[in-house]
């Protein structure tokens, strides 16, 4: 399975809640403070909101969730050899959830890419390492 990710910015996460659940017609997946996401099946999305006071509206970055590792390093190595950077993060815990996976580097109008694959469901927002900024 793989969907697109997309992460908002905004202002008040429970307004924005009560209206994407009234959009795609189901709760959250996931809620935590200052951030709730979607696991949406049709259309396949999965809809990450990041509460961001003033940046309400905005993108936070974007990705490609996918089924496992494998997956995540089949992407990688196909867009190597497309000529594309990527910056990889294996076993790192971000948005309440530990992943692998890796950034695309140089989107041509500095678009934030991840593709990723969720190992398992954590207790806090970021890892261990308080400065680690996965995707904010």
């Amino acid at each position: 399975m793989s969907r697109v990710q997309l992460a908002l910015n905004v202002n008040d996460l429970d307004e924005s809640v009560a209206f994407y659940s009234a959009l795609f017609g189901t709760e959250p997946a996931k809620r935590r403070p200052g951030y709730a996401n979607f696991a949406i099946a049709e259309p396949p999305l999965k809809l990450i909101l990041m509460e961001s006071p003033g940046e309400g509206g905005s993108l936070n970055h974007l990705g490609v969730e996918v089924a496992d590792t494998g997956a995540v390093g089949a992407e990688q190595a196909r867009l190597a050899e497309a000529g594309l950077a990527s910056t990889d993060e294996r076993g790192t815990t971000c948005c309440y959830a530990r992943q692998d996976k890796f950034w695309v580097q140089g989107a041509p109008n500095g678009e934030r890419w991840e593709i990723y694959t969720v190992l398992e469901d954590s207790q806090t927002f970021w890892g261990q390492d308080e400065g680690q900024r996965c995707c904010a």
